[in-house]
């Protein structure tokens, strides 16, 4: 078995994958799209509740053995329209809408959009009907009680915050109160040089008779209609949780549609993930909350937790505490924020290499202070780990390609007697210790270690808008001339001329090909990871040409 044979087979399932997805791009996902939009054009249009609102067993009924369910949604309750509050930190812009205190956008600062346009910031959540993501919280109380939740007037006492220079905080306030006296204080709190904001909902029942209620918080977002460029596979975009149970979760926007999510949870968090950026809430640890999704009519997606009921008496006041991180995939920051937080930069099922191969690189780049030379520091590490490996390969392909002419001699000899032929060419490997399986299994061995480097280089946050030299402005995208996927078709080529020759004529042609067919594929990949495969390629050529020539030569000696 040859080692190029099975690059080949590798290349032809590639292909067929990216043009089966291409297909879903273009044809399934469209008509889902139109027929949830349909659905919600169609469906519920009877009612004029908001159906984002939880509905969870009422708190006069908690702890009852068939609690009752609470519709805290008033249909007759008027519509009110907020009016936005813009906060600005050094990291974010958050725009807040007065009713129900919802966070309606979020620019992260520190995060261009692109590095052709620096002044335009990267919109994490918004309220687009292309790409809606927004953050909602609220109070529910008991049945016949008055309670804030997101469809609720709030008041501030300015439209506008900024973080200014010395100042380490920024405390925004909005405020509601009831016609029994009960008061709710909204309190937002932004730090200096952090994505996460403290959010407090604070309860002072100044009224005649106790108050019960809960509170609940929850991401709303649509599917983004805006495609993602190239024809490599997207990264993962929709609900995660985390509890110390069931560990880190994935809900793709069918399962939050389901109700999927539905349990007890003390200890845990929920977040709405996309490629490089995520918005989590992120309870008290110690505090028990009932994580939740669903889907709307209007073909939206919540994921969301609430509170066990809470009963404040006359006169006293209660504080329902937690954060909510708004911003980039970065996990030394995420680890510190909240256990497993981390988790959201998904290695899939090579997280065992990935992580440290992430750790590696991080502390390169921490010495040298450029991505792309660290991708080539950290290719040559790979190859000193794998050189007796590689080795080995290339000695038995070295052998392979000296026994070529030997070996077309006994198929000439013995045409289309295939089993006298195999057994012919089993005395000739017996005879001078090749091994026809020797190129290919340390090939094998090596592949996981860059397909863990693939999902590290699509993964990892700090490679985004990363720079190398030259025309290379951004290594996690592909490259814009062209110019790697080139030099890494010809590096290829080179290795094949390096490699035992097929004896079948149609797989000669075949090969001839595969240069080519990566050059392709490899068009559309990160840079940055392109970047590490010519250096490998590069290195390879070297190692393989030295052993090459020291076997023919060893062969020659052997015969005069």
């Amino acid at each position: 078995m040859d080692n190029i044979r099975l690059f080949l087979i590798m290349a032809l399932a590639y292909t067929g994958f990216l043009l089966w997805q291409a297909w879903q791009d273009d044809y399934v996902q469209p008509q889902q799209v139109q027929a949830t939009q349909e659905s919600a054009k169609t469906g519920d249009s009877t009612s004029s509740a908001d159906k984002s609102v939880p509905e969870v067993p009422s708190v006069a009924n908690i702890d009852s053995a068939t609690p009752q369910v609470a519709k805290p949604t008033d249909p007759s309750r008027p519509s009110v329209n907020g009016q936005l509050v813009t906060v600005t930190t050094d990291t974010l812009k958050v725009s807040l809408d007065t009713r129900g205190g919802t966070i309606v956008e979020t620019l992260l600062l520190k995060y261009p959009v692109s590095i052709q346009q620096p002044d335009v910031k990267y919109r994490l959540m918004s309220r687009s009907p292309d790409d809606f993501f927004i953050s909602q919280n609220g109070l529910l109380g008991a049945e016949n009680q008055e309670a804030p939740n997101h469809e609720d007037l709030f008041s501030t006492s300015q439209t506008s915050y900024t973080l200014k220079d010395g100042q380490e905080q920024l405390v925004v306030d909005m405020f509601w109160t009831g016609k029994t006296g009960v008061k709710v204080t909204k309190r937002y709190t932004f730090t200096r040089g952090s994505h996460k904001v403290e959010l407090e909902n604070i309860v002072e029942n100044a009224s005649t008779a106790p108050w019960q209620v809960r509170e609940y918080r929850q991401l709303q977002r649509g599917e983004s209609k805006k495609k993602g460029k190239g024809m490599i596979s997207r990264a993962f975009v929709g609900g995660v949780s985390w509890d110390p149970e069931d560990k880190y979760q994935k809900y793709d926007f069918d399962d939050l549609k389901a109700g999927k999510l539905n349990k007890e949870v003390t200890h845990g968090w929920i977040a709405m993930i996309q490629h490089y950026f995520l918005a989590a809430e992120i309870p008290p640890p110690e505090k028990p909350r009932h994580f939740y999704s669903k889907g709307l009519a209007n073909g939206h997606y919540v994921i969301g937790a609430y509170s066990p009921a809470v009963n404040i008496a006359p006169g006293d006041s209660y504080s329902f505490s937690g954060s909510i991180y708004m911003g980039p995939k970065d996990q030394d920051t995420l680890e510190h924020i909240a256990e497993g937080l981390d988790l959201v930069v998904d290695y899939g099922w090579l997280t065992l290499l990935a992580k440290p191969m992430y750790e590696i690189l991080s502390w390169i780049n921490s010495i040298v202070g450029n991505w792309g030379w660290t991708i080539l520091i950290f290719t040559v590490l790979i190859k000193a780990v794998f050189f007796k490996l590689s080795e080995t390969s290339y000695r038995s392909m070295a052998k392979m390609r000296n026994l070529t002419p030997r070996i077309q001699a006994l198929k000439d000899r013995y045409g289309d007697d295939k089993q006298r032929m195999q057994q012919a060419m089993m005395e000739l490997y017996k005879e001078s210790g090749a091994n026809p399986l020797g190129g290919c299994l340390p090939m094998l061995v090596q592949m996981p270690f860059f397909i863990a480097l693939y999902w590290v280089l699509m993964e990892s946050v700090e490679m985004r808008q990363a720079p190398w030299i030259l025309w290379i402005k951004d290594l996690s995208v592909m490259d814009p001339y062209y110019v790697l996927p080139v030099i890494m078709g010809i590096t290829m080529f080179v290795q094949q001329k390096l490699n035992p020759a097929p004896p079948d004529p149609m797989q000669a042609k075949l090969m001839m090909a595969l240069p080519f067919v990566f050059t392709v594929m490899f068009a559309f990949f990160p840079s940055g990871l392109v970047l590490y495969w010519v250096a490998n390629n590069a290195l390879s050529i070297a190692q393989q040409w030295v052993i090459t020539k020291r076997i023919e030569k060893q062969a020659a000696s052997a015969k005069s």
